[in-house]
């Protein structure tokens, strides 16, 4: 049945995977995490901003390696499958339609809750969802272009709120912002600060499981991966030191709701403080965006494999899209809108992203000597650093997606009894070759 598919396009030059590896990681975790992190933290707060880095840098290293030999569609579940088996690619899998596809709702609800009252936040939520969908199925190279457009709207707000905090720092005699108790700061306060910022960083695979629609991947995937993640890098640098400067430890860890527009406001740019509502709207939308094409892809590269059901696999032959896993995608992200807040309720997702990470990394481990482009101590490196970030995640973050994982594994377990009942085979359980091919 998948065999006789269309292919997708390789469409995607540097600038325009660049441009979704940023829209996918500067959404609006950026204009809310320092407050969680600052508490966590405290003045050790770029300490633990490098820590989330290097391991963003190993993961993303990790990725960018096994994407040049594996320039196909899924990301880590392609390379689960093909380095460890049909299991951690599964798990990888899973992992990440399920708790991506809940992160999408949240982005939805969240860019709402920006622009909106509360009275017409599902609405508004369920309309960017329709929208979002409907550029996907446009063709990728329109998803290109809306993420540039969206990343070069948010780079913008960003450099008004630095802008701001620099202006204020060099008026004579400024000093940061005062607030009442200083954090408590150990060790686990760092590395969980770390933990939230990682997820500020998650988002270059994203890039990854666009595989199939980027011109010589071997080339393009790896650098659009560094570049995306540099400038990540830099840009949340900056905005730590100017927040720290500015409003000082204690008080960035009470601005609780906006700690971006309460930087503009202390730096006396009041004026400023909608555009930087409306700037952090615009990037939960295009984290949506990316979200919601990375999550057809991954569906599409399972459904291949028949780990999920066949029809995902339909390419659409004009805009060479995975249009029904795209619009299965955003059936379910509305669905979940409409019935549920998971604003505050999707740590499991946070579980599922490191286990994602941690099997790319084991997969780039196995990579032989002649494939590796980042030495195997980098790779380890990033696994451990998924395992040490995991263990600071709450304890209901991590049942959660537990949970998530255990009903996976039992679905998996019934489909494969059923077809060998039928005598039709595991479906290729050792293989992650696509059917398509």
């Amino acid at each position: 049945m998948t065999a006789q598919q269309p292919s997708l396009a390789r469409r995607l030059g540097l600038r325009d995977a660049i441009a979704i590896g940023l829209a996918s990681m500067i959404g609006a975790g950026v204009f809310a995490v320092w407050h969680p992190a600052a508490e966590a933290a405290g003045a050790w707060l770029l300490v633990g901003l490098a820590v989330a880095a290097f391991v963003a840098y190993a993961n993303a290293s990790s990725t960018g390696q096994l994407a040049a030999r594996y320039p196909e569609s899924g990301g880590a579940y392609r390379y689960g499958r093909e380095r460890l088996g049909a299991w951690p690619g599964f798990l990888a899998g899973w992992g990440f339609v399920v708790g991506k596809t809940a992160s999408c709702a949240a982005m939805a609800m969240t860019a709402a809750d920006y622009l909106v009252p509360t009275e017409w936040e599902r609405p508004v939520a369920v309309l960017a969802v329709v929208v979002l969908a409907g550029v996907n199925l446009l063709g990728i190279t329109r998803t290109a272009r809306a993420a540039t457009i969206i990343v070069v709207v948010v780079l913008a707000v960003l450099a008004l709120v630095l802008a701001a905090g620099a202006t204020h720092l060099f008026q004579a005699g400024v000093a940061p912002q005062q607030a009442a108790g200083t954090p408590d700061v150990g060790w686990y306060g760092v590395l969980q600060s770390a933990g939230l910022l990682f997820f500020a960083f998650a988002g270059y695979a994203r890039i990854a499981t666009l595989g199939e629609e980027v011109r010589d991947p071997a080339r393009t995937i790896p650098r659009a991966i560094a570049i995306a993640l540099g400038i990540v890098v830099v840009l949340y640098a900056a905005l730590a030191l100017v927040l720290l400067l500015v409003l000082g430890p204690a008080y960035l860890a009470s601005s609780v709701d906006a700690p971006l527009a309460d930087l503009v406001v202390v730096s006396g740019w009041g004026c400023a403080a909608p555009v930087v509502q409306v700037g952090a709207a615009i990037a939960a939308l295009g984290a949506l965006l990316a979200l919601v094409a990375g999550i057809g892809r991954t569906a599409l590269a399972m459904a291949r494999d028949r780990e999920l059901p066949t029809p995902l696999a339909t390419v659409h032959p004009r805009s060479h899209v995975p249009w029904v896993a795209e619009v299965v995608v955003a059936v379910a992200v509305i669905a979940l809108v409409l019935v549920a807040d998971l604003r505050g309720a999707i740590g499991f997702s946070s579980f599922g992203v490191l286990v994602y990470y941690l099997i790319a990394n084991l997969s780039a481990v196995t990579q032989p000597r002649e494939e590796r482009r980042v030495p195997r101590w980098l790779s380890i490196a990033g696994a451990i650093g998924c395992l040490v970030l995991v263990a600071t995640l709450p304890i209901e973050a991590v049942v959660g997606g537990l949970v998530v994982f255990a009903v996976g594994a039992l679905v998996r377990l019934v489909v494969l009894a059923l077809r060998r009942r039928r005598g039709s085979g595991t479906a290729r359980p050792t293989e992650g070759t696509d059917a398509a091919e």
